[in-house]
């Protein structure tokens, strides 16, 4: 959800972030996913090798960003030069909130949203799962 806040222009005008800092960010949030994923398996499943799980979720991680690389190939570098709000970033100030507009919703930003939800509700509803096994005996 940050990351989406951090490139609202609207919100941040000229100090949204650059292309670069989004996909270090996007790195950074994908090995924190598969960390949390890999934690996850391994307490509902103690039985598992972590082994396969890192390899399968880097592979899935490795995969969603070649994908997403292909998809965006050379759309995110090639912009428009530096309009005059983002050339002037010292006197640059946030409109109101009551002014602003409600932020696009892109297919992208649906589809991370949509994602992140699901995940954290498998992965509460697995642990509570593992919780009640727990809890009878099993």
């Amino acid at each position: 959800f940050l990351l989406l806040l951090c490139n609202d222009r609207e919100v941040l005008g000229p100090w949204i972030n650059r292309p670069w800092l989004n996909a270090l960010a996007s790195l950074i949030l994908g090995v924190l996913l598969v960390l949390s994923l890999i934690l996850v398996f391994t307490t509902i499943f103690p039985t598992i090798d972590v082994g396969v799980v890192v390899v399968a979720l880097g592979g899935v991680l490795v995969a969603g960003f070649a994908a997403i690389a292909y998809l965006l190939r050379g759309s995110v570098f090639s912009r428009a030069r530096p309009t005059a709000v983002e050339q002037d970033r010292d006197t640059w100030r946030m409109p109101p909130i009551a002014l602003l507009s409600r932020p696009r919703a892109s297919r992208g930003r649906q589809v991370a949203l949509y994602a992140l939800s699901s995940y954290l509700v498998v992965a509460v509803l697995m642990l509570l799962v593992k919780a009640v096994q727990l809890a009878t005996g099993h």
